[in-house]
């Protein structure tokens, strides 16, 4: 417990960095639950509005962006199926170069001018 702060908080154990270089931690109030940090670095999460939703998908040009994890193309291989055989949709395939990184600036560009909605697969 941090004593010198106006309201104690607990004291994180640090158990180790994962394999991607991040740390994990356990804090004691949390029975057992594990806390792995974000990554990315920033200092202040950025603050987004969520864009309102279709109410269908039908008669929208809908973007499948694999996100270069193992297995997505599996997953968006048999969505991409059933949008086509239920809605009639029209599909575009997206492929990320790396989970790793964001999408790059040109790809996200392309996906927005060209597409009315995304969906975006992770896998493993």
């Amino acid at each position: 417990m941090d004593v010198t702060s106006p309201t104690p908080t607990p004291t994180p154990i640090v158990l180790g960095a994962n394999t991607r270089g991040m740390r994990e931690f356990l804090h004691p109030e949390r029975q057992g639950g594990v806390v792995v940090l974000d990554p990315t670095g920033e200092l202040r999460p950025a603050v987004r509005e969520l864009v309102e939703r279709p109410e269908s998908l039908a008669g929208k040009r809908i973007a499948l962006l694999d996100i270069s994890k193992p297995r997505g193309d599996v997953f968006l291989d048999r969505l991409e199926s059933l949008l086509r055989e239920r809605l009639d949709a029209d599909v575009v395939r997206y492929r990320k170069p790396t989970f790793a990184k964001n999408a790059p600036v040109d790809l996200r560009h392309e996906i927005t001018v060209t597409c009315d909605v995304v969906i975006e697969a992770l896998a493993d």
